[in-house]
This record gives structure tokens, sequence and C-alpha cells, in this order.
């Protein structure tokens, strides 16, 4: 008999979830058929698999070694790509930190999720970096994953929200479903004399090429909305606050360069012509805060509620003006 007790960082999924992990070459029919026959128990009792797991509990698996090694001779995870990740992308950011999740400052051009497996990633860098303190272990990742809850493009800046445990993820994952995480963004776009303003519309995605389209139909597409005003105008460009109400594919780029204003340094939708002039090569975006409000039980992220979290993107902004100007807002103000 094998036992396996349940850690924090695996508490909140369900017995068959966890068993899917455990054992990932097993066929579902074969967990149905273990459990029936209590081969498999949880916490030494009959289970029939849609229990949720606690810290503590143990699962007792009454099958041969050869067995459970056969379901789990490709499941062993290597941590070398990790551990690169996080060697070779140094000075990652934290901007918040507890038992349950990380909110990370991602630099301008870093993947958030790896496309390839060549790629270094953030995600690789949270399991590095946790792998690194020791609040993870190889083991650990035969049955979790630590992981980014909210995507940026690999040319957009700032803040990002990841997991470090089930639960911690769980709970931020219905957060950003729900919209109880308010996303702010700092952009500079073409032109001048925007109004504040509400942009909604649908969104429509062609997989093929990777580009989205703003359309009026509800039939054609997502539905989104964006909130946004004007900061500052500096020449033939403005630095602008945007409010993030739909978070789909491209939704700012898109939105904008569909109103006419695209954003500078976007070679996807703006236009290269005016990017070589201003010798920016990704779109100036910057995810710069983030405020939390929620009314529903939250768990192990209720002290969470009512906080706000924001970096002082100085630097992005004087990229563009050469200082804070006098016309928008400083840092401290905001």
């Amino acid at each position: 008999m094998r036992e396996y007790q349940i850690g924090e960082k695996e508490a909140g999924q369900t017995l068959l979830k966890f068993l899917q992990k455990y054992l990932p070459l097993a066929p579902s029919s074969f967990f149905y058929k273990m459990l029936r026959k209590k081969n498999i128990k949880y916490n030494k009792q009959k289970a029939e698999g849609k229990e949720k797991l606690k810290a503590g509990d143990t699962i007792q698996f009454y099958l041969s070694d050869e067995t459970l090694n056969n379901f789990q001779k490709e499941s062993s995870h290597k941590t070398s790509s990790y551990r690169k990740a996080f060697e070779v992308l140094k000075g990652i950011p934290i901007v918040y930190e507890d038992d349950h999740i990380l909110i990370l400052n991602k630099p301008f051009g870093i993947l958030t999720q790896k496309a390839s497996d060549q790629d270094l990633s953030l995600n690789e860098w949270l399991i590095g970096y946790l792998l690194h303190k020791g609040e993870l272990s190889e083991e650990d990742l035969q049955t979790f994953h630590p992981s980014v809850c909210n995507r940026l493009d690999r040319n957009t800046c700032g803040l990002v929200l990841c997991s470090k445990t089930i639960k911690g993820g769980q709970v931020l994952s219905e957060w950003i479903r729900s919209r109880n995480v308010r996303k702010f963004y700092h952009l500079f776009v073409k032109g001048t004399g925007l109004q504040k303003e509400c942009l909604k519309g649908y969104l429509k995605k062609d997989n093929k090429t990777n580009r989205v389209s703003v359309c009026r139909d509800a039939a054609s597409g997502d539905y989104i909305e964006t909130r946004y005003a004007p900061l500052a105008e500096y020449g033939d460009k403005t630095l602008v606050e945007v409010e993030l109400i739909t978070g789909k594919t491209h939704q700012i780029r898109a939105q904008f360069a569909h109103a006419g204003h695209p954003l500078i340094g976007d070679g996807k939708y703006g236009s290269e012509r005016e990017n070589r002039k201003y010798g920016r090569h990704g779109q100036a975006l910057y995810s710069y805060k983030l405020a939390f409000h929620f009314t529903t039980d939250a768990g192990p992220l209720e002290h969470l509620n009512g906080r706000t979290f924001q970096v002082e993107d100085v630097d992005f902004v004087r990229e563009y003006f050469g200082a804070w100007p006098e016309a928008g807002r400083e840092p401290s103000s905001r």
C-alpha cells in the first residue's frame, strides 16, 4: 500500500483531478474502477472522486508498485528549464507575495507563457523562483504547477497575477472571470484631442493570422468594453489611462486602432511608418495598476479585498515625454 498526503498547494481540487495528475497515463475508467473496488481510498474510506481535497487529507493506493510506476513513468518533471529561466530572466520585480499568490512586474520582451518548447517565459521563471526558494519540489510538480493567471503580450509590460497554490489559482481565476480585479493601463496613442470615453463593440479573431478585428455585430464576435481618459498631450501623441472592463486578446490595441488612434509602436494594428518615426518596436502599453474588490468569500485571499497594487511606470512615460508632463498627474497623486 502506498499513501499520499495532500499538501497546502494541492488542496482545493477534486480527488479525481488529483488522481489524473498523479497517474497521468491511466485512463479515467481505471480510476472509477479502482475507487469502486476500494483499491483507491480517500482518508481510508471509500470515495467517488468528486470529494474536494483539503490539506492533510490522505489517499491510499492498494495497488502494486509496478502498476503505479507504469502509470507514472512519464510524469517525472525535469526542473532544468525552470531553473534556467530563473537564472536567465533576471531582475523580474515581485510587487506582492503571500502564501498563495504573486504579483509580478513583467518586463518588455518576455513571454507570459511559452509558445514553443525552447521558450523561457514568465511562467517558467515563476516555477524556477519557487524551486530556488525551496517552496516547491520536483515531487510537487507531479500533481501541481504554479501558473500565471492572466496574460500580457510579449511586448506589453506590467502587472501579472500568479498562483502559488491551487486555492490561490481558483480564487484569482474566479476574480478575473467575475471582474473583481480591476485592471488599469497606461498607453501612448497617435493623435490628440481625445475625450474621456467608453469604447464598446465586438471582437472577432482570425486564428490563422492571430489578429482580431472590431465589429458591431454581436453574432460575429465577443463583447468588449474599454474605458479610457486622456492624461496629457505631447506633440502628436497622447498619454492615456485605460480601465479594461473585458479582457480579450489584443482588445486595447484593436479598439484604439479601430478608433483611429493606434498605439505607438504597434506593428500589428498600427502604422509601420509612424513606428519608424518614433523609433518604437513594440506597442507602448503598460499594465500599471490592479485593484481588488469583491463581495463573496475569498478564502485565503480575503485580506486582499480593497487593496490596490501599482507600479510607478515613470521610465515608461519619460521615454516619450522626457519627464512627467505638467498636464498629466504625477505618480504620487494617482
